[in-house]
């Protein structure tokens, strides 16, 4: 995840150069190692990340130690897995999963096809 979201512009709305650190990010279990979390802390990402059960049960065997549970917001999630089916939908578009196109502009063309459809 640290390669994807050094790698990844957020956007200002109107005008001026992209951020490099986004307000919120979500992610599935993939996503919950220590290490992430940590990174996410450092540079004060908030995040929509749900705790696997043996890393639940590893942090409450360590009791005072282990640390607090991670928050978790069930809304923002939904969300999360929303935006993922839709993705996938649309990638379900043999043009749009292969990416027969070379260039950007008839590619983006295809993927808005392929949305609309």
């Amino acid at each position: 995840m640290i390669g994807v979201l050094d790698r990844i512009p957020v956007p200002r709305p109107l005008v001026g150069r992209p951020r490099t650190r986004p307000d919120h990010v979500s992610g599935d279990k993939a996503y919950s190692s220590r290490r992430d979390r940590r990174y996410l802390r450092r540079r004060h990402i908030e995040h929509t990340i749900p705790e696997p059960k043996d890393q639940r049960a590893d942090r409450r065997h360590g009791g005072s130690v282990g640390g607090r549970p991670a928050g978790f917001d069930r809304r923002r999630y939904r969300r999360r897995n929303e935006a993922e089916r839709t993705v996938n939908r649309v990638k379900n578009s043999r043009a749009v999963a292969t990416r027969y196109d070379k260039r950007a502009s008839v590619f983006h063309g295809t993927v808005t096809a392929a949305a609309v459809r």
